[in-house]
């Protein structure tokens, strides 16, 4: 942790120790900061990641852009960030830590909510339109592609017309929230079969679960 610490308050130097490039990951949940978002269903990347970090014993730190951690799984080294960019920019954050890091595209994840799936369906994609996803409209505009890893995590859609933000701006309702724990299980292998076994076997095991 020491080591961890000291490093991000080095501009010049990497956080990730690793220096085969190939092994580098970052998985970048996406959100909004403040308590008024923290509970939010536009906020389930923070959600996820926390629940990782939760499962795998590793902390977040506030630096440039956002609060990062780090793991490391079989030789892999993985940098998780939480954007304090706002949705909006989110793609700012991604570039300025894939770049820093020298973290290949493909090695890259975004986790994002949509919803257009149902609440707790994951689907993970290669490539795709945005959606009309604001946090994935600037990664595209920043990136200038849309063939990058992400990570669809279901909040439903039950809202009336022209309400929809309001949904994702909501809070999960009770019956939601007592099932989360069981999703972010599921959302925590998913990452570890991500970095361990790659997209496309990953993508075969738990889209649809």
């Amino acid at each position: 942790m020491f080591q961890f610490l000291k490093s991000i308050f080095n501009k010049n130097k990497s956080v990730l120790e690793e220096t085969n490039n190939m092994k580098k990951y970052l998985i970048i949940g996406l959100g909004n900061i403040g308590n008024e978002y923290s509970e939010t269903r536009h906020n389930i990347g923070f959600k996820v990641l926390d629940a990782l970090a939760k499962a795998l014993d590793f902390s977040f730190e506030t630096v440039k852009l956002g609060d990062i951690g780090v793991f490391k799984i079989k030789g892999r080294s993985v940098l998780c960030l939480k954007p304090s960019t706002y949705m909006n920019l989110s793609g700012k954050a991604l570039k300025y830590w894939m770049d820093k890091e020298n973290i290949p595209l493909e090695n890259v994840l975004v986790i994002t909510d949509d919803i257009n799936l149902e609440f707790g369906s994951l689907r993970l994609k290669t490539k795709g339109s945005n959606g009309g996803h604001n946090g994935l409209k600037d990664i595209q505009n920043v990136l200038q592609t849309t063939n990058y890893n992400r990570l669809r995590f279901g909040v439903g859609a039950d809202f009336g017309k022209g309400r929809q933000v309001e949904y994702v701006l909501g809070e999960w309702s009770e019956t939601e929230r007592d099932a989360l724990k069981e999703r972010f299980e599921k959302t925590t292998e998913l990452v570890q079969s991500f970095v361990l076994a790659g997209v496309a076997r990953t993508m075969n095991q738990f889209n649809g679960s």
